[in-house]
């Protein structure tokens, strides 16, 4: 039997079962145990202030260091560019929509200083950007408890992850998906790390069963940009590779907190050099003004 790490939220666990439930249709018994992290302990601050990478992932990669679970479900997204010694990502399935998703109206359509929630920095310097006359507040919580406060009248609109959403069965609720021109998708948004030990063990040899090869090229390149960049998952960045054929097409944003300063930068190339483009892509941005921003961001 194997043992999967989970966090406690809605979506964690929905996330946790659908892995458990591809595992057992290759006759692989799992159970799932519960983990609370640093992340979800925390949850009057938000997570651009707390300061330290791995916040969803620390206790649950502990677990897996200590041997009492067998294989953790994260969102890709929550996932440092550097995993403790000893640990892998052993899969990453097929991903599911990349995009931001806008609750409670359509962004053009917003009133003058409307309040709109998000926890992150990345999505708030965005919207600021583009809608500089909104308020942008912070929210935190899990889906359930974000929606529920919009519908309590405590913001106008509030922007999610529309992975999220559609997991959960919640797609009706979104007003407008936002383009990756409009908001550039955070890195590995919309897919799944299945992580286990490095050691080819059970747990590691049956995980690489889930593997989509196509998400995990575009995903290399997002991440690639991440750890050139230096980057934790509470920074103003977004990357976002599609691949069509052999190529890859990769697309990446930094912006200052006031979203008064935004760099863009795009690349494309052979989907086997994923790596490498987006590595030179992290330190294009880095060297046209991207030093600059996030300097202010870890200094604040």
């Amino acid at each position: 039997m194997l043992t999967i790490g989970s966090r406690g939220s809605q979506l964690a666990l929905w996330q946790a079962r659908w892995i458990q439930a591809r595992l057992e249709g290759f006759g692989v018994e799992c159970r799932l145990e519960i983990i609370h992290t640093t992340g979800d302990k925390i949850t009057d601050v938000a997570l651009s202030k707390v300061g330290t990478k791995g916040l969803f992932t620390k206790e649950i990669e502990e677990a897996l260091l200590a041997g009492t679970i067998d294989l953790a479900v994260h969102s890709l997204k929550d996932m440092p560019t550097e995993l403790p010694p000893g640990l892998t990502l052993a899969a990453i399935p097929e991903r599911e929509d990349p995009h931001d998703a806008l609750i409670g109206g359509r962004l053009a359509n917003l009133a003058q200083r409307a309040h709109v929630g998000t926890s992150s920095l990345r999505r708030a310097a965005q919207l600021r950007s583009i809608r500089p006359d909104l308020e942008i507040e912070n929210i935190r919580g899990n889906l359930e408890t974000r929606l529920r406060k919009l519908d309590e009248g405590k913001y106008d609109a509030i922007v999610l992850a529309s992975a999220g959403l559609r997991r959960l069965g919640w797609e009706q609720r979104i007003t407008e998906l936002l383009s990756p021109e409009v908001m550039c998708p955070a890195v590995g948004q919309g897919a799944l790390a299945v992580e286990t030990r490095d050691d080819g063990g059970e747990a590691q040899q049956i995980c690489r069963r889930l593997e989509h090869a196509g998400t995990r090229v575009a995903v290399t390149a997002e991440r690639a940009v991440l750890a050139a960049l230096g980057g934790g998952c509470q920074v103003p960045i977004g990357a976002y590779a599609t691949i069509d054929g052999a190529t890859i097409r990769l697309r990446a944003i930094i912006v200052s907190p006031d979203g008064v300063q935004v760099i863009r930068k795009e690349s494309s190339g052979q989907a086997t050099d994923a790596a490498a483009i987006g590595r030179v892509l992290g330190e294009e941005l880095l060297a046209e003004g991207g030093a600059e921003i996030l300097e202010a961001v870890y200094g604040a």
